[in-house]
């Protein structure tokens, strides 16, 4: 299928101002009329707000190439990438191809939608793409009788010896292995750092993997090597009953290993967007971080072409499902701040904790993921990008990443930037805020894109009419201000005016402290004098406005008083004067 970009965008025949309802949208293509095309037609329904309303023809050359196109029932949903393959020659005494889509009339249905469209040209006979000209003619001439003997001679020894070499590492590598797996366990924790000299488990039963990077990982120190058969145990051969959650990689598993440990398997989809490079990155990643906020990686395999990872199991799964669409009980204001506070730890670790900046280009709500005990932590970073070095602002890279989330500035430039995280992470603030998806084309136009919208509520200080209903009422106005506050600053337009996600956490934790301060005011306890042993408490007077000075001097005067509940403990800290 096409880059999500290309099913984002949509050519359709709604509101066209035409008087006829019964026409077509026609794109034509000039064409060499002695040649055949290829032909892939792209769809995607980003326009029906319900399944079985689009239903239209496509036409290639003025001949019916589908009739009654119905998106939603070839792909049981809305949003889903679909495409058509078709061959063409051009059109009758003309040089050049067209392809339109028009209304089916038998449906009593006037819309229409493309995505894109790909015209490839098919070489002929010759193998030409321009001529009749064979290519072969083109090619030197073929070596002499005696000249090919003496290349096949030559083949055949160096084949032999090269051979011959091999067997020899191997048979001492196998007596090396050997001797080193005669004592302790069968596999080391994954390393610290990506340096370490841990040694891995080697299956010797294993097959060849899909290409020869896969293969290599099993020699790169990155942790333990499961083999197939050890995940098929442990995921009872992939229940379905066993599946966590389906992402853009592949499917997840909980799974039990022979210890009693419990895991969560990710087994990668061969026809997925993300592959062997995502892969990689996720065990080189991961490899070489330790933190409270990360998701560990505890090992993987690469046994008969499968791409598996295996981490520790997160038993509250992804912070997404306790906030919508799920029927899991809504989330306290203060543990909605902690788990912010949680992926913001895990992320500014990434940006500052190693000897060059990590930027995990995919944080979203599916990719912050909770334990038993509600503590947040990022996973995910098989889109991960290393940060620029000390004398670059930015990585040029392709877009990658996931829709409603994606940095504007990164999006339009290719400049990727730890800023470009600190954005995405705005995007979470607001998802948590306001419990809804980050993209929600079924709302009103305004209402789509969360970011926006939720923004247009900060600014006018109203970010209370549009948070979560089992909030209301249960958050400190302080807490929900520095919230916002700090949400906004995230979602600036330009990176350099974001801040820094060491910024962000500040923030975070100031926001809680207003909330638990607010919280302990509401509801002190019974014998919560706060006294300090040793200092003698003054009490305070209803409607008196002096305070007491530590030191026995007199009260303080109208300049002392700004806060009549304050403890003499701090009394000289309210006097502006000093002392």
């Amino acid at each position: 299928i096409a880059p999500n970009l290309v099913y984002a965008t949509a050519e359709t025949m709604e509101d066209p101002n035409v008087a006829n309802a019964n026409f077509n949208i026609t794109w034509v293509f000039p064409v060499d009329p002695s040649f055949r095309y290829f032909v892939r037609v792209h769809f995607c329904d980003i326009i029906s707000q319900a399944l079985n309303t689009l239903v239209f023809n496509l036409y290639i050359n003025d001949d019916i190439a589908v009739g009654s196109l119905d998106l939603s029932t070839l792909t049981a949903d809305l949003n889903v990438p679909y495409y058509k393959d078709f061959i063409s020659n051009a059109s009758a005494d003309s040089d050049s191809l067209t392809v339109s889509i028009g209304p089916d009339m038998a449906a009593d249905l006037t819309n229409a939608t493309m995505s894109g469209l790909e015209i490839m040209k098919i070489s002929n006979e010759a193998k030409s793409l321009n001529g009749l000209s064979s290519v072969g003619s083109l090619l030197p001439k073929s070596p002499s009788k005696k000249n090919k003997l003496a290349i096949i001679i030559g083949s055949a020894v160096g084949a032999a010896a090269a051979v011959m070499l091999i067997g020899i590492c191997y048979c001492f590598l196998v007596a090396r292995k050997s001797k080193d797996t005669s004592q302790g366990n069968s596999w080391l924790p994954l390393p610290l750092y990506g340096n370490s000299l841990t040694m891995t488990k080697m299956s010797t039963t294993s097959q060849k993997s899909a290409t020869a990077s896969c293969i290599s990982l099993a020699s790169s120190n990155l942790g333990r090597f499961f083999m197939f058969q050890e995940i098929l145990d442990a995921t009872n051969k992939f229940d379905e009953s066993l599946l966590l959650g389906v992402g853009g990689f592949g499917r997840v598993y909980k799974g039990t290993l022979e210890d009693g440990t419990k895991v969560a398997v990710k087994r990668g989809n061969p026809r997925s967007e993300q592959g062997l490079a995502e892969f990689r990155t996720e065990i080189e990643m991961l490899s070489k971080l330790r933190h409270r906020h990360l998701v560990s990686l505890i090992g993987y395999c690469d046994e008969r072409s499968e791409m598996i990872l295996v981490y520790e199991y997160m038993a509250n799964g992804p912070l997404r499902s306790h906030l919508y669409g799920t029927d899991l009980p809504p989330l306290s204001w203060k543990q909605r701040l902690e788990i912010c506070i949680g992926a913001a730890r895990g992320l500014h670790y990434l940006h500052t904790g190693a000897a060059q900046s990590i930027i995990h280009r995919d944080v979203k709500t599916t990719n912050i993921l909770l334990d038993e005990n509600f503590v947040a932590k990022v996973a995910d970073f098989g889109l991960s990008k290393t940060g620029p070095s000390l004398d670059q602002t930015h990585v040029s890279t392709a877009v990658k990443g996931s829709f409603g989330y994606l940095d504007p500035e990164y999006f339009r430039r290719q400049q990727l930037t730890e800023k470009s995280d600190v954005y995405s992470f705005g995007v979470v603030l607001m998802e948590v805020l306001c419990t809804r998806p980050a993209l929600n084309p079924v709302l009103p136009r305004e209402q789509v894109n969360i970011a926006e919208w939720a923004m247009t509520w900060q600014k006018k200080g109203m970010l209370d009419q549009i948070m979560d209903s089992n909030l209301v009422g249960k958050v400190n106005p302080a807490s929900l201000k520095k919230y916002g506050e700090t949400a906004e600053k995230c979602l600036a337009e330009h990176g350099v005016d974001r801040p820094s996600m060491g910024d962000v956490l500040w923030n975070l934790e100031y926001a809680l402290q207003l909330e638990e301060t607010s919280s302990a005011l509401l509801e002190p306890e019974d014998n919560s004098t706060n006294h300090i042993p040793g200092i003698p408490l003054t009490p305070i007077e209803p409607f008196d406005n002096s305070v007491s000075m530590i030191d026995g001097g007199n009260s303080g005067t109208d300049d002392d008083a700004e806060d009549a509940a304050t403890s003499a403990v701090f009394s000289q800290l309210v006097n502006p004067r000093g002392r």
